[in-house]
């Protein structure tokens, strides 16, 4: 995950966002001692981030401890290299230490 503290929160821009009470409590849930909206800040920050030209790789070689081939359905960027793997292109899915699935572009392993 994205986790770089960006901004001290007193520089935020309060923004108004509707969830579901369900949807809210599984994001306490998961956030732990990290806030929800700390957590919900981290996971926007990686789709950004996965969108846009200027990404940057978060996985390691090593945190793979599995792949199985795939065909991409969508465009997609390896997790280990950024590269652009476009939709209907073979491609292999890693299987991280943390259960993750993740693209990964068929020459990077």
């Amino acid at each position: 995950m994205y986790t770089l503290s960006r901004t001290a929160t007193t520089e935020m821009e309060v923004t108004s966002i509707r969830l579901e009470r369900e949807l809210k409590e599984k994001l306490k849930e998961l956030s732990g001692n990290q806030g929800y909206q700390a957590l919900i800040r981290d996971v926007l920050w990686n789709y950004v981030q996965q969108r846009s030209s200027d990404y940057q790789p978060q996985i390691a070689r090593d945190q793979i401890r599995a792949s199985m081939e795939a065909i991409a359905q969508r465009e997609e960027r390896c997790a280990l290299t950024g590269k652009a793997i476009r939709s209907q292109e073979k491609m292999l899915l890693g299987f991280t230490a943390t259960g993750e699935l993740v693209p990964i572009a068929s020459d990077s392993l």
